[in-house]
């Protein structure tokens, strides 16, 4: 059994493979009357640099429908790194928790806190990282298309940490993968190195422009994120500036496939990187999507903190 869940390419694809038939499994028992109480007694604690709507309460509710409880800790409680050592809250956490998720800004802090825990440690995002979105987003197609081997996933904004997983989660699921940014926004190059291996084993096609028509072409899934993220305020107007001609809109999404799906991770700056036509229209699976985020972490739970 994985201790934790930090990124997606420290896992098989047999091992995703496992935990998106869990969370369909999970999400179906939902559905059908409640979930089963396999987590009864346990508690997450929950470690937020960043604020959240999604990543709070979807780790919240999962653990309620499934017998636990979360515990949530912001930036007063607990100063990683600073307030004491991430080595020391890792340890003490441990004491209290039976798991801990941590939404951070610098990756590092996420891994130092696995290095040091005696529980499972689950990465809720981090600047470098998203692997709990994506693997809502996997759900999010598989449930649509009822299969992800042989689609065309494009990536249209900022080579940021959603783009990153959303790479690896399309190598690791049989995805085609194509991603269109700006002139020095791609994903950067020691981000992709770690997980080049990969790329090259798993088949898949990996194309980068600065095209988004390009990038777009026949695709299945037309995937987009803001281009301001939390921490780069400062950077305002240039990057919208930069990404102006890189809006997810009516004309963009003719040149995918007419069954193409939009998605977005959210939260959304509509008027800017998505219209209101496309996200609200018929092709947007982006609030089936956000739902899934509770279903497949709940998988997550399970299989790390369910004995």
């Amino acid at each position: 059994m994985m201790k934790h869940f930090l990124e997606l390419n420290h896992w098989s694809s047999k091992d995703l493979w496992n935990l998106l038939d869990m969370a369909v499994h999970l999400k179906r028992e939902w559905l059908a009357g409640g979930n089963q109480p396999v987590l009864a007694g346990q508690v997450l604690g929950m470690v937020f640099q960043k604020p959240s709507l999604r990543t709070r309460v979807s780790f919240e509710v999962g653990m309620t429908h499934l017998g636990g409880s979360a515990l949530m800790l912001g930036p007063s409680e607990i100063g990683l790194g600073e307030r004491e050592s991430i080595g020391d809250v890792a340890r003490v956490l441990s004491g209290y928790v039976q798991g801990i998720m941590a939404r951070v800004f610098d990756h590092q802090h996420v891994l130092e806190l696995a290095q040091h825990a005696s529980v499972p440690v689950i990465n809720g995002l981090s600047d470098d990282r998203h692997p709990c979105q994506s693997m809502a987003d996997m759900l999010t197609v598989y449930e649509h298309f009822g299969q992800l081997e042989g689609l065309k996933f494009a990536f249209i904004g900022d080579g940021n940490n959603v783009a990153l997983s959303s790479l690896i989660a399309c190598a690791q699921f049989g995805m085609d993968f194509a991603i269109a940014t700006p002139s020095g926004y791609e994903i950067p190059a020691d981000k992709i190195e770690p997980v080049r291996s990969l790329l090259e084993s798993s088949g898949i096609r990996y194309e980068q422009s600065t095209d988004p028509l390009e990038a777009v072409a026949s695709a299945d899934v037309v995937y987009t994120d803001t281009w301001v993220s939390m921490g780069q305020e400062a950077e305002s107007i240039d990057r919208l500036n930069q990404f102006s001609q890189y809006q997810v809109n009516a004309d963009l999404m003719k040149q995918a496939k007419p069954t193409a799906v939009v998605l977005h991770c959210l939260p959304a700056h509509r008027g800017q990187e998505i219209t209101d036509e496309i996200a609200d229209g018929e092709q947007s699976l982006i609030f089936q999507q956000a739902e899934n985020r509770l279903h497949a972490q709940k998988a997550i739970l399970v299989h790390l903190m369910s004995s």
